[in-house]
């Protein structure tokens, strides 16, 4: 029997990849959603899409999922509930935005049970996004 504790399993963080891996995801993401039809058809959305910088968002969300993983990073953004509320997105485009999140997990050969981590922490974020 060794002294040494058992190594801890990596975190979703380490197994994504680390900043780098994450960063590319999300940019292929970011572009994915702030270009979709279905999504920017929602005039709130749209307007949301145009008024920010696609640079400045994709920090903030790589910010996040790293945050959000087990990364060393903090989110320094606003609250998802501060950032969606007045926009009005229904159950659909919230499943568009999650068809268009399963592309870009395709497109990066992410794992399963990385995906399935991955889809629970969007997840937890739908009550403070959807409206109704």
């Amino acid at each position: 029997m060794s002294n040494s504790p058992e190594a801890a399993e990596p975190s979703l963080y380490e197994r994504l990849g680390g900043v780098y891996s994450i960063a590319d995801v999300v940019d292929d993401f970011i572009d994915r959603i702030m270009d979709d039809p279905q999504l920017n058809a929602n005039p709130k959305v749209d307007e949301a899409h145009h008024r920010v910088s696609r640079a400045g968002f994709k920090y903030l969300v790589t910010e996040m999922v790293c945050w959000a993983t087990g990364g060393p990073q903090q989110y320094t953004g606003r609250s998802m509930k501060d950032s969606h509320q007045d926009l009005d997105i229904t159950a659909a485009e919230w499943q568009v935005f999650l068809n268009d999140f399963q592309q870009t997990l395709d497109k990066f050969d992410v794992p399963d049970a990385e995906r399935q981590e991955l889809f629970a922490i969007v997840d937890s974020t739908k009550a403070d996004i959807v409206i109704g």
